[in-house]
């Protein structure tokens, strides 16, 4: 013990009298560094080891980024329950329309009268600017759905308006049927229809 005590005595001063007294000659203590030879086995395992742990460290931080990115171009909830909305159509009186909010766009339903039905299916449809047929908008004729958006520029129509009691956009005096499609006015297509389903008798999803 004492002689481990006076070694280390030693070092502690002539480290000492080296910060005082700086000198060029440098020596190394090379009893504690193993050196290896070139080509040595043991220095190219220590050589693989490192290059293995340096691709799977690359490799890894590849992985997180991909991972980053794909996570960042998904649908955040939010976005997906705006993507589609239910609504319950038992109160809705027939012949009345309400307004729905869906993609941040007013949405019609309109519940139509057996004589608002006839009506729309007598139209000729060769004399219709945008031609379709009652049938090629609705999935039940009693239920009509549009996006209350003016194809013309993009303003809110007035429902149960108008020269044909569709919907009439005050803005430049377009004129819409109870199907919804232009009949009069400087719009040139027809109310909008999006996608839609029946849930049941009295439900339906939007989008």
């Amino acid at each position: 013990y004492s002689t481990a005590l006076t070694k280390a005595t030693e070092k502690a001063a002539n480290f000492t009298m080296a910060l005082k007294t700086p000198s060029g000659d440098i020596s190394y203590d090379e009893a504690v560094n193993q050196r290896y030879a070139p080509g040595d086995v043991d220095k190219k395992a220590f050589n693989y080891f490192v290059l293995t742990g340096g691709r799977f460290i690359y490799a890894a931080g590849a992985r997180l980024l991909i991972l980053k990115f794909i996570t960042s171009m998904s649908a955040t909830k939010d976005v997906l329950a705006l993507a589609s909305t239910e609504v319950n159509l038992s109160n809705i009186a027939e012949g009345g329309c309400v307004t729905i909010k869906w993609r941040g766009k007013p949405v019609f339903i309109r519940s139509r009268t057996e004589a608002e039905i006839a009506e729309a299916n007598s139209v000729d449809i060769g004399s219709l600017r945008d031609p379709q047929t009652d049938a090629e908008r609705t999935v039940n004729p009693k239920w009509l759905i549009t996006v209350g958006v003016c194809t013309h520029l993009g303003c809110v129509p007035l429902p149960n308006a108008g020269d044909y009691g569709g919907w009439f956009c005050p803005c430049h005096g377009s004129h819409y049927d109870v199907s919804g499609r232009i009949r009069k006015g400087p719009a040139p297509y027809n109310l909008e229809v999006p996608e839609y389903m029946f849930i049941d008798d009295d439900n339906v999803q939007i989008g």
